[in-house]
């Protein structure tokens, strides 16, 4: 290779950086990228498995854009990524880590595996096939153009050499390496999950709040960020960030950057677990996309000042035209357009004035029974909502209402299940009831 060539090899993959701006960038523009790996990536995957510092040599190979030339980058190190993607029982081709220089890295979002329809992962609920990646890339372009603070990402289509076998060639996913995003946004250095304390503490409310709304637009729920010192939705004390990046920029602000969106409700169809967390007649159309969306967007309301919250709702709806445009252009299969436009649609809807501030319980304390007289409590001896958990009104008996409950919050979801809830309508006092939230 020339050293030209090298030069330029090297400014490809350094996104955010300087050398970027003066030569071509594999995660700039829409299209799909062709790209040739070459790896010993079986012998990678058996070790990956129990070894996540286990690393190959490969060679990158693509097409200049600008000059048709073939690029070659040679001596790139090659390893597994992920959680629970290195097991083979939930992908037989994990998600890779790709380390060209000191300082120079790119990831990649594999196919995961071979199955041949929406089947999903026994464990995770991941959808294991080639269609994955470009929905993945899918998502990240919706937020992308509602303004959503996101890893940069391209779609690509790779065919992976290893050995003298035929090439495997399979839809995948770049995405930018971790650094360059902190070095993008200006970040000196990133925040370990156990020091990142929670959004009001770090003065990240605006973040907080463009994120929350995001993730509710893709219906994913493999994330966790914790907006309170004592919010426990999704996260506990071990456990205060996930999916989630947060670089320190120095000068007492934080940046946060949402990720990995492979088990999102617009990348895989439906969630296994839903019928663990939430009723399905809460919604009229009985819809668990509009569910997953409506428990999301409602959950917001616990978490910030109305001010905030309709700021919020208008930055959205001031991008919808930009955000149904990259769902038109996106290259993505055509189940996967029809998922992805079930969640905007019911996230337009729920985002709008008299659907979202939909009445809620109003305050804490509130217990649940089986009926009007309370003669027995519904859930656990001494169970109490949380506020602002969303209620659809059925009727009214003296000071009691027959609803609907939508367990937004998770209060039952894990390990202390309702079955009251999820399969019927229970009582609450009816002046815990209320629209004007918060």
């Amino acid at each position: 290779m020339t050293r030209r060539s090298a030069v330029l090899c090297l400014a490809v993959l350094c996104a955010g950086s300087p050398a970027a701006s003066r030569g071509p960038d594999l995660l700039a523009g829409d299209d799909t990228i062709q790209l040739t790996l070459e790896a010993p990536l079986g012998r990678l995957f058996e070790r990956g498995q129990t070894d996540e510092n286990f690393k190959v040599p490969g060679t990158l190979t693509y097409t200049d854009a600008r000059t048709g030339e073939p690029i070659t980058l040679r001596d790139v190190v090659v390893s597994v990524r992920g959680h629970s993607s290195r097991r083979e029982t939930e992908c037989t081709f994990p998600k890779l880590k790709l380390k060209i220089a000191a300082g120079v890295g790119l990831k990649i979002g594999t196919h995961c595996g071979e199955t041949d329809d929406g089947t999903l992962s026994a464990k995770y609920g991941r959808l294991s096939n080639e269609r994955s990646p470009h929905r993945e890339a899918l998502t990240y372009r919706l937020l992308e153009a509602a303004g959503v603070p996101t890893l940069r990402t391209r779609p690509a289509r790779i065919a992976y050499v290893d050995g003298g076998k035929a090439p495997l060639v399979r839809n995948a996913l770049l995405v930018e390496d971790d650094d360059d995003a902190g070095r993008r946004l200006g970040g000196t250095k990133e925040i370990p999950l156990e020091a990142v304390g929670s959004v009001q503490s770090r003065r990240a409310a605006a973040e907080g709040a463009r994120i929350a709304f995001g993730e509710a637009m893709i219906g994913n729920f493999d994330w966790c960020l914790k907006y309170t010192p004592d919010d426990i939705y999704r996260c506990d004390d071990s456990k205060p960030l996930w999916n989630v990046l947060a670089f320190d920029r120095g000068n007492g602000s934080v940046a946060l950057v949402a990720k990995d969106f492979d088990l999102a409700g617009a990348v895989v169809g439906s969630h296994k677990w839903f019928g663990k967390v939430f009723s399905r007649g809460f919604v009229p159309s009985k819809s668990e996309r509009e569910t997953e969306v409506v428990a999301q967007v409602q959950r917001t309301r616990t978490l910030f000042p109305r001010a905030t919250l309709d700021a919020e709702r208008r930055h959205f709806l001031d991008r919808k035209s930009a955000v149904y445009g990259a769902l038109d252009k996106a290259d993505v299969d055509a189940d996967g357009r029809a998922i992805a436009r079930d969640y905007l649609d019911a996230f337009y809807a729920a985002i709008a004035d008299d659907p979202y501030y939909r009445t809620v319980v109003g305050r804490a304390g509130v217990r649940v029974y089986a009926d009007a007289a309370r003669g027995a409590e519904a859930c656990g001896r001494g169970d109490l909502l949380r506020e602002g958990t969303p209620v659809d009104v059925r009727r009214h008996s003296g000071d009691m209402s027959e609803v609907i409950l939508l367990d937004a919050l998770w209060r039952w979801a894990d390990k202390d299940p309702c079955p009251a809830v999820l399969n019927g309508p229970v009582w609450i006092r009816s002046d815990a009831i209320t629209r004007h939230y918060p």
